[in-house]
């Protein structure tokens, strides 16, 4: 009877010993070597013309809002954007030289004058060519793109030669180098090349006063025509 007792409890402590060693192994196996790290959102980094292109549409759609009455885009004609672009006029930091000044035609005036600072022509030129091609990714069509009508093109000729004879400064237009696709848009680098005459876009442009958050604005995306309309 003590043989088979010995056995018997032998055989107990052996599948006691079997049973915590499989649990034993399951537990390491179910365990992961490393903690998975939570996925965090991948904020697309845009280029420099994605956000003043989106700046720009946003701050058009604030002044439509703003407007008195209230304009809607599906409306918006060359007229409007005319009365935008002199309204943004207020925000200018380039000196224009009135006909009676003394300085007028004077690219380096020796002092100051009571003439108005005015947006460069190099900055409205680059605002509507950001705000036609917004117009159009948003589902406007190219036929009633207000941005690109003959109004607003004649406007920008009469600044031009209106400001290059008040200035004193010759706008020729400088070849532009081939560049690949990956490479800034069409007409960028003819706006960079004036810097040095007319100011950069930010430090011209100058309507933050006018329109909070525009910082936050400009990593928004666009407002599409449906919001506008």
């Amino acid at each position: 009877m003590s043989a088979a007792a010995a056995a018997a409890a032998a055989a107990a402590v052996s599948r006691s010993s079997s049973t915590n060693s499989n649990s034993i192994t399951n537990n390491y196996h179910h365990q992961p070597l490393f903690k998975p790290s939570p996925l965090t959102a991948v904020v697309p980094v845009l280029s420099r013309y994605e956000s003043q292109k989106r700046r720009d549409w946003i701050t058009f759609g604030q002044y439509l809002k703003n407007h008195r009455p209230p304009l809607n885009l599906s409306r918006c004609s060359g007229a409007h954007v005319l009365e935008f672009l002199r309204y943004l006029d207020q925000f200018g930091k380039t000196k224009v030289h009135a006909d009676a000044c003394p300085f007028y035609g004077h690219p380096n005036p020796p002092a100051p004058c009571p003439c108005p600072l005015r947006q460069a022509w190099g900055s409205l030129d680059a605002i509507i060519g950001r705000l036609r091609a917004a117009f159009e990714e948003n589902g406007g069509q190219p036929e009633t793109n207000p941005f690109g009508a003959r109004a607003v093109r004649l406007y920008l000729k009469e600044v031009r030669d209106s400001q290059a004879k008040a200035r004193g400064i010759a706008y020729e237009k400088k070849k532009r180098k081939k560049v690949g696709p990956s490479q800034q848009p069409e007409g960028q680098d003819d706006v960079e090349q004036q810097q040095g005459q007319h100011g950069t876009f930010g430090s011209d442009y100058g309507y933050g006063a006018a329109v909070t958050s525009s910082a936050a604005a400009a990593r928004c995306s666009m407002m599409p025509l449906s919001v506008l309309i």
